[in-house]
């Protein structure tokens, strides 16, 4: 019999509710670092989870929500109280897919620029011309085309990028994942796998029959980004119909980096509604 599979999973502070982040496609939990100290300084237990296939995480057979979500559970299971669950994009979707599942893990749901729809493999949402296609391939194309072998310096992957990747803000998210170990280069990512399964990552499996998450749900997203839509909002709301949508204005998909104070202050807001 093997043993279950674990996340790998770090906190910050000793005490207060407990406020759990899971990141999105190509992050791991030690994104939300700086935000999980703030939290932890308001007087919140602060848990940042590596999903599979990233960070400190075991590699699995596939990249699937449900899977995602189950091992999730178990770690909020494990916890033995209700939290307020966090996700951005793909951590997004896991988390959704665990509140329409196991709700009474969850004391609210906080969900970050990503929609419970199946997003486009080539082209955008919108008829906008200056919306860009989804980039992840292109990323994991880059990612894997650098020789880490000869691989000198963390400034060199980062120029190496740099065609395919022009943001510098998101190719220094990326480059987190780039690690020197034992006198080389390696990639705490599965790239191959992640590579591989793609397409089930833009999806979001159908929810149980009739399934509905009665809590309270933060909705963020950036004024900028296209990944949220106005159509998507009917859905949204027969799947969580306590969900609030707040959208940040001068941010794009990744909302907690690009106007970080004006998160948090969201994020805390909701927090103090639903922890009183």
């Amino acid at each position: 019999m093997t043993d279950p599979v674990r996340l790998a999973a770090r906190t910050l502070g000793d005490t207060g509710p407990r406020v759990v982040f899971v990141h999105g496609l190509f992050g791991q939990g030690r994104n939300w670092t700086t935000i999980a100290r703030q939290l932890a300084e308001d007087g919140h237990r602060v848990t940042l989870l590596d999903l599979p296939h990233h960070g400190h995480s075991p590699w699995t057979e596939r990249v699937d929500y449900l899977d995602m979500a189950d091992l999730v559970a178990a770690e909020l299971a494990a916890l033995g109280e209700p939290v307020t669950l966090v996700g951005h994009s793909m951590g997004g979707k896991v988390a959704m897919q665990l509140a329409l599942r196991t709700p009474d893990l969850l004391r609210a749901l906080v969900v970050v620029d990503i929609a419970p729809v199946e997003y486009p493999e080539t082209g955008g949402r919108t008829e906008d011309p200056s919306e860009e296609a989804s980039p992840f391939a292109a990323f994991i194309a880059a990612m894997k085309a650098i020789d880490l072998g000869a691989l000198a310096t963390r400034e060199d992957a980062d120029a190496a990028l740099r065609p395919a990747v022009p943001s510098t803000m998101v190719r220094s998210f990326l480059l987190q994942s780039l690690v020197r170990e034992g006198g080389g280069w390696r990639w705490r990512l599965d790239l191959d796998v992640l590579g591989r399964d793609l397409a089930t990552l833009r999806g979001f499996p159908e929810p149980p029959a009739g399934a509905h998450f009665d809590g309270p749900v933060l909705w963020i997203a950036g004024a900028n980004s296209h990944y949220v839509l106005d159509t998507d909002r009917p859905r949204m709301a027969g799947l969580f119909p306590l969900v609030r949508l707040v959208r940040v204005k001068h941010a794009g998909h990744w909302v907690h980096s690009e106007q970080p104070e004006v998160f948090v202050e969201t994020l805390r807001r909701f927090l103090q509604q639903v922890e009183t």
